[in-house]
């Protein structure tokens, strides 16, 4: 596929990588309830299970591009979505199902305001379907040293889903596995940095987006079901790796010089308490995941470093002005609605 192709405003593309039984299951419901508002494409980090061969047997009307390697989340879609003439972009996992009429809420709020650049919808677990599901749930947050929730979904704490959260309302980040995105910013901003590869870097690119002064958003009028845990499960070692090297590098390159050092000790400070109590409960390999972590955030400091120095720095809305941490482990916080909701600068 190519640029040279008709313009088509929405396009929906799922990055795939060995993903065959996803796809299978979850692209049905895909095209049923797209095909009407979008483009519906696979992009492939050069698969080696047969998605591809499959796709052009089983699924003829959905178009496909074959990225060279695996590049990881960041660079298959950077290079996937330089190929689409498309007003707006979603990128969507593939081991999610969506619902009737998920599109056009979404694509009707961001028409109304050329300003917000990202949105996400109410994504709800899979198999717990009342619930809210860890990889967006309501619209994602993070707090003043970077740690990430959501309404709905505080660490391991899912809420049922009662109607609480189906508003619209500006959020901080919106959720990698279903975020829709305005084609012109994405590209305004040379996309999703590809050295995080995988977890963190939808919440840096919508950082850098309100460093831009645009918004992120969060539309309740939609709803997709997501598995979780498709490439990696929660729990494992490279998962606890990416985090944190990647959200170390996110706030060294986003935050405000005045708070920049201050920020960067207590993380130290506090992923190694994280370390020490993953060594207490016998995880070893994470405790040496975390530390792995920070030697490799300190090697790719010179090179973080440059990629601040192009960015604009600011005070930015809906950054909790707390701690989520000390919030739900010492003070017991389980719902977004039972913190102090006089943090939230948004």
């Amino acid at each position: 596929m190519s640029k040279e192709q008709k313009h088509i405003k929405t396009a929906v593309v799922i990055l795939n990588w060995n993903g065959k039984s996803f796809l299978e299951k979850f692209l049905p419901s895909v095209l049923e309830y797209s095909l009407e508002d979008a483009a519906v494409i696979v992009a492939d980090n050069d698969s080696s299970d047969g998605s591809v061969d499959m796709l052009r047997e089983k699924f003829p009307q959905v178009g496909i591009i074959q990225n060279p390697d695996n590049g990881g989340y960041a660079r298959g879609y950077n290079l996937a979505l330089k190929e689409l003439n498309a007003t707006y972009y979603v990128l969507l996992n593939s081991d999610i199902e969506v619902s009737n009429n998920w599109i056009k809420p979404v694509i009707r709020l961001m028409d109304s305001d050329k300003n917000i650049a990202a949105c996400q919808p109410k994504i709800r677990s899979y198999y717990q379907r009342d619930e809210f599901e860890y990889a967006g749930a309501g619209g994602g947050y993070i707090d003043k040293y970077g740690y990430p929730f959501c309404r709905g979904r505080i660490f391991q704490s899912m809420e049922k889903d009662k109607g609480q959260y189906d508003d619209d309302c500006e959020v901080f980040w919106a959720s990698g596995a279903c975020m829709f995105v305005r084609a012109s910013a994405f590209h305004e901003l040379g996309g999703l940095d590809e050295d995080f590869f995988a977890h963190m870097e939808e919440i840096d690119f919508c950082w850098r987006l309100k460093n831009l002064a645009y918004k992120v958003m969060y539309c309740g009028s939609s709803t997709v079901f997501h598995v979780g845990g498709g490439t990696l499960p929660k729990k494992n070692p490279m998962k606890t790796y990416l985090n944190i090297r990647n959200n170390n590098i996110m706030l060294y390159k986003n935050l405000p010089a005045k708070r920049l050092s201050k920020v960067m000790l207590a993380r130290l400070v506090l992923d190694g308490i994280a370390a020490c109590k993953f060594l207490i409960d016998g995880g070893f390999k994470d405790f040496y995941a975390v530390i792995r972590a920070h030697k490799d955030y300190m090697r790719r400091l010179p090179q973080t470093r440059i990629k601040r120095k192009k960015l604009p720095h600011q005070k930015v809305s809906c950054m909790y002005q707390g701690n989520i941490v000390g919030a739900h482990f010492f003070r017991f916080k389980k719902k977004y609605t039972e913190l102090d909701l006089l943090k939230f600068k948004c």
